[in-house]
């Protein structure tokens, strides 16, 4: 049975860190890709980032280049998101997914729609 679950999140204030994990299950995490995306309330689903499987290739989502960081253990299935600089638009609640696509690479995949495997998701908010 495939499982992500997720857990991290937090209330911070602006300027500080946090990081989310997402442990998987059911699966052989290095053959595929994780993603991550947030949705605040109101808005639309956000594609955040992603690490693709085998070489690991990263993606990000402009507005969170230089302050966010992808990055996954395989030894314990676990991929990580790595938050600093937080903004208060950072705020939502953050989901990791995969389309587990055997091979799969971030560059190929819609990360907001595309991953239907997920998590229940962690909440995330930033203010001071």
């Amino acid at each position: 049975q495939v499982q992500l679950v997720e857990s991290g999140g937090g209330l911070v204030q602006p300027g500080g860190s946090l990081r989310l994990s997402c442990a998987v299950s059911g699966f052989t995490l290095d053959y595929y890709a994780i993603g991550w995306f947030r949705q605040a309330p109101g808005k639309e689903r956000e594609g955040v980032s992603c690490i693709s499987s085998g070489d690991g290739s990263t993606y990000y989502t402009d507005s969170v280049k230089g302050r966010f960081s992808i990055s996954r253990n395989n030894a314990n299935n676990t991929v990580y998101l790595q938050m600093y600089s937080l903004k208060p638009e950072d705020t939502a609640v953050y989901y990791c997914a995969t389309d587990l696509v055997y091979g799969g690479a971030c560059s190929v995949i819609d990360i907001s729609y595309g991953m239907i495997y997920r998590g229940e998701g962690t909440l995330v908010t930033v203010s001071s």
